[in-house]
């Protein structure tokens, strides 16, 4: 995408974040949330220091982010990462180029191990993760109860390549 441009997330940012977070979750193959949280708890869960949009022409196309998995010292360089891209940009690198300025943040934090779950029916977002360096670990089998039935959810990690 020719203007797509890479920035930190600010509060200002917080509606459009929230807006595709939503509609993402309103679409059912995203995550087991299924309300997007209010902006105070979603700027408290995530690290500051790895929160990216991407935008072009002033609109947010998509935006990642990282938490925490542990507050133990020995999963330090551990995070968990979700990325989320607006139906109307899907498709158009978006999500790779949010994940490769995740990559530098992270890398540069010392951080090395990217993970993440996602569920097995959404091809898209599994095809991106391995495409970008991502590994299939596992599946977690009937692991929690979504829109009323079971889901499974496929465990992906990414190795830093720089932090070891």
């Amino acid at each position: 995408m020719p203007d797509l441009s890479l920035r930190p997330m600010v509060p200002g940012d917080a509606a459009a974040v929230l807006a595709i977070y939503q509609a993402a979750l309103d679409g059912g193959d995203a995550s087991f949330e299924t309300t997007a949280p209010d902006w105070a708890a979603f700027d408290a869960g995530r690290l500051a220091d790895h929160r990216w949009v991407a935008e072009a022409g002033g609109t947010v196309l998509g935006w990642v982010a990282v938490t925490r998995v542990s507050p133990r010292p020995v999963y330090a360089g551990v995070v968990e990462h979700s990325v989320y891209v607006d139906a109307a940009a899907q498709g158009r690198g978006v999500g790779r180029a949010l994940l490769q300025r995740l990559f530098t943040s992270t890398e540069a934090a010392g951080i090395w191990t990217i993970q993440s779950g996602i569920f097995p029916e959404n091809e898209a977002s599994l095809a991106l993760h391995r495409r970008t360096g991502f590994r299939v670990i596992g599946t977690r089998e009937r692991v929690g109860r979504h829109h009323g039935r079971w889901r499974d959810v496929v465990l992906l990690e990414r190795r830093s390549p720089v932090v070891h």
